[in-house]
């Protein structure tokens, strides 16, 4: 989850929590010192990463592999390869700075090709910025629940079924997922979970020699890290949490959370847009009903568009949850809204396309639809049936200002309620012992990870602090932002945090 000249956007799902230590006999050791004291993990630890060229990457990359075990309580058993690249520093290195999109599902090798072009000079010069795809995404083992066909399928199906024969086909699809990552993989399926990704984190740390993580996380990716520091709390270096997940909440606590802030961001991007020359609307309430009147046309019947395929009202939604990730995208949802109230979904069904990482009519270009559920409904426990999503879905639409989206974030929780297994950890807020300070950063009117998760956050990391963007979008490093920016590069080179209550606006 980034941002800057082109905005690399990410989303939010799942999350686990770990135990934050191990009894051996009388004395308390940590899982840190257990794991590379046990044999059978110290060859994972003690591996050579070897560094060649990279496919298809920025001159100057460097990719390899790093292996770690499918299943941490079997080390002895299958192994995945992870892939991993690094630009390395443009001075002398003091170590490496891993990064994380977000997701689940995203791939941190792109990302960290981006983010190289965005970040600070002064810190290119002492990081190797490195990215890995963790584990069943991407390049690194990746998980595979649907063929193409199948996912765009998913992708066309009415999020909010207004029948009994439309919730049993939504449910019907929705199962069809669990049961594909079974039937292509089973053990996999089992293995990709957050807690072992962020025992991944730490091999990673060792191969690529560092004593401690340095670690820039954004959304999802920001668990990733709070998670980290929970396990490993002798073991964090600098670590930024740009846009923070609330490790406490489950799924469904967790969507009702950011049904509330893509309501907020909805009506921000409708105020926003009246005052706009090519709006739909002069006003925020007509903007909002004529969105509304469009979402109830396409129920009904779809809309053409310069495809192959009609626009559905499953992809006008995805649309409008996409853009408001980014203001940058508010302009094109603006053109692609007048267009559809005059009959042409073709920029609606493109944004879609765009959050989809729907490449062809047909294709896509990686898996992390399959990822982001593998992942999400693993670390959680299940979320309700179909009279539970039900309940939900009218409770959180009621005096939404675009209904429809709330009633979406609620059964879009399908597949995690026939899901085939479940992390044995609940949520849980997370616990850390480290003295390493650690810098939040949250925005006001973010609505993927909404500004209450990083208070919470900040809150169940003691030596962490808060820093405040008031503004719009999903995350903000990397953006038009240079104040955050500034506070995020000075920390990451000196490791002196913002004054508390530090507010940055856009």
């Amino acid at each position: 989850m980034r941002r800057r000249a082109r905005r690399w956007i990410g989303g939010c799902a799942g999350v686990a929590v770990l135990g934050s230590a191990v009894i051996v006999s009388p004395v308390m050791v940590s899982p840190a010192a257990a794991d590379e004291a046990d044999a059978d993990l110290a060859r994972f630890y003690t591996q050579t990463l070897t560094w060649g060229p990279c496919d298809d990457a920025a001159r100057g990359s460097e990719c390899g592999t790093v292996t770690v075990p499918l299943d941490y309580r079997n080390p002895t058993g299958r192994t995945l390869d992870l892939a991993v690249l690094r630009i390395p520093a443009s001075g002398n290195a003091r170590g490496s700075l891993l990064v994380n999109p977000g997701g689940p599902g995203a791939g941190g090798v792109d990302f960290a090709e981006y983010l190289s072009t965005v970040i600070d000079s002064d810190v290119r010069a002492v990081y190797d910025i490195v990215g890995f795809d963790p584990r069943g995404v991407g390049q690194s083992a990746p998980v595979t629940c649907l063929t193409d066909k199948q996912i765009l399928r998913w992708n066309r199906t009415d999020i909010t079924p207004d029948t009994a024969r439309e919730r049993r086909t939504l449910f019907s699809r929705a199962d069809r997922i669990s049961q594909g990552c079974l039937d292509r993989d089973a053990a996999l399926a089992r293995s990709v979970g957050t807690e072992n990704t962020v025992r991944d984190m730490d091999i990673l740390r060792r191969v690529l020699g560092d004593d401690e993580l340095n670690w820039f996380g954004f959304s999802y990716g920001t668990e990733l890290g709070a998670l980290y520091a929970q396990r490993f709390p002798d073991r964090v270096g600098r670590m930024v949490l740009d846009g923070a997940v609330d490790p406490s909440l489950n799924a469904m606590e967790v969507s009702e959370d950011q049904s509330a802030g893509f309501q907020r961001a909805i009506a921000r991007f409708a105020t926003d847009c009246a005052q706009r020359s090519n709006c739909i609307a002069t006003t925020q309430a007509g903007v909002l009903s004529a969105i509304n009147r469009l979402l109830v046309q396409l129920d009904r019947a779809p809309l053409p568009s310069d495809g192959s395929r009609r626009l559905v009202q499953a992809e006008a939604l995805t649309a409008l949850f996409f853009s408001m990730y980014s203001t940058d995208l508010w302009p094109t949802l603006r053109s692609g809204l007048s267009q559809a109230l005059d009959g042409d979904g073709s920029t609606l069904q493109l944004l879609a396309q765009l959050a989809n990482d729907q490449t062809g009519p047909n294709t896509f270009g990686s898996n992390i639809t399959s990822a982001f559920y593998a992942i999400g409904c693993w670390d959680y426990p299940p979320t309700p049936g179909i009279k539970g999503l039900r309940r939900a879905a009218s409770e959180w639409s009621t005096d939404a200002r675009v209904p429809e989206m709330a009633v979406a974030m609620s059964w879009g929780n399908a597949p995690c309620s026939t899901w085939f297994g479940h992390s044995d950890t609940p949520p849980a807020p997370v616990t850390s012992t480290t003295s390493a300070p650690i810098l939040i950063i949250g925005t006001t009117y973010d609505p993927a990870t909404p500004y209450a998760w990083s208070q919470a956050l900040r809150a169940q990391l003691p030596t962490s602090r808060l820093l405040t963007h008031r503004g719009d979008g999903h995350t903000v490093y990397g953006g038009s932002n240079l104040c955050i920016d500034n506070f995020a590069d000075t920390y990451l080179l000196t490791g002196d945090l913002p004054e508390p209550g530090t507010v940055c606006s856009s």
